[in-house]
């Protein structure tokens, strides 16, 4: 999949435009997990939705499996999955009133090879509700079922947008399986999230979104290389530290990227280690967290945008 340019502007009520897709361009390999990553209002959902054929932009161009979602749609439905982000019954193209084992054999029913819905019921851990209605299955149990929908087409290409929101840990897990099963069939997967474990660990592209434009791209080990070594630790905001830049050696610096969160950069040794956390115990503080190495997504994205990351 390849998308270039991509704009899309939304009518305010009160009056004039607002862009929620600047300019993005973006390429997702086939048998790959893509994940884009930014917080809430980024731009995230609305790019799937142009990519998908969901939603129309008004300018770029998007080539989803060599054909155009814009004028090749109905030829799309049959190649790719979709998940949307919301826990809508209608999202998903299903009433409330629905069982689950009942819209997921109806689903099966549009293709010629599907999954098995009672395959799949069990994998996501869906037996127990496959008589249950929609409107009252919990928001996690919406939530699998709407993956399940959205593979057991067995898709070439299948968007999820924002598929472990609302899980709990062992439900996640299993999502988290599902997709890596996916992807070694050869299924490539766009997953739109802001969950820096989900991107980190499922991910073979990352590509980071802001303010509706991309601000980064590539693998994660690309985007969290760097020849800069640092220590970090986290610990009660607005510290003093200018007073702790006097005691690191020359050419040192560190920061505040953001409220609480510290970043020592420099050439990292044991003696500037012992300098910052003798710094912190004569100022009474526990560095929680404190780590040296290479950065993470969070630290590449805190340099980007200068905020974190927050559901």
């Amino acid at each position: 999949m390849q998308a270039i340019g991509l704009v899309k502007r939304y009518r305010r009520r009160s009056g004039g435009t607002v862009t929620a897709v600047d300019g993005v361009s973006l390429v997702a390999p086939r048998g790959a997990v893509t994940a884009l990553l930014g917080p809430n209002g980024a731009g995230k959902t609305t790019t799937v939705e142009i990519c998908a054929g969901m939603r129309r932009a008004d300018a770029g161009e998007v080539s989803v499996l060599g054909l155009r979602p814009d004028r090749e749609a109905t030829r799309l439905r049959e190649l790719v999955g979709v998940m949307p982000q919301s826990g809508v019954a209608g999202g998903v193209g299903v009433s409330g009133t629905v069982r689950a084992g009942e819209a997921l054999r109806l689903f099966a029913s549009y293709y010629a090879h599907p999954l098995s819905p009672d395959v799949l019921l069990a994998h996501l851990g869906l037996e127990r509700v496959a008589a249950t209605p929609w409107r009252r299955m919990s928001g996690g149990e919406q939530q699998r079922l709407s993956l399940a929908l959205a593979i057991v087409g067995r898709p070439e290409l299948v968007f999820l947008d924002e598929p472990t929101a609302g899980l709990d840990v062992q439900a996640r897990n299993g999502v988290f399986t599902l997709i890596r099963e996916l992807r070694a069939a050869g299924v490539s997967i766009v997953l739109t999230t802001h969950a820096m474990d989900e991107a980190e660990t499922l991910a073979d592209q990352v590509v980071i979104v802001d303010q509706g434009r991309v601000v980064a791209s590539g693998t994660p080990a690309e985007l969290t290389h760097s020849d800069d070594r640092s220590v970090t630790f986290n610990g009660p905001a607005r510290l003093p530290i200018d007073t702790l830049l006097t005691a690191l050696p020359t050419g040192a610096t560190v920061s505040e990227p953001s409220p609480g969160r510290y970043v020592v950069s420099g050439d990292v040794d044991p003696a500037l280690l012992a300098t910052v956390t003798a710094w912190c115990a004569s100022h009474g503080v526990m560095p929680r967290g404190l780590s040296t190495g290479e950065r993470s997504l969070e630290d590449v994205f805190l340099d980007l945008t200068g905020r974190e990351l927050q559901r």
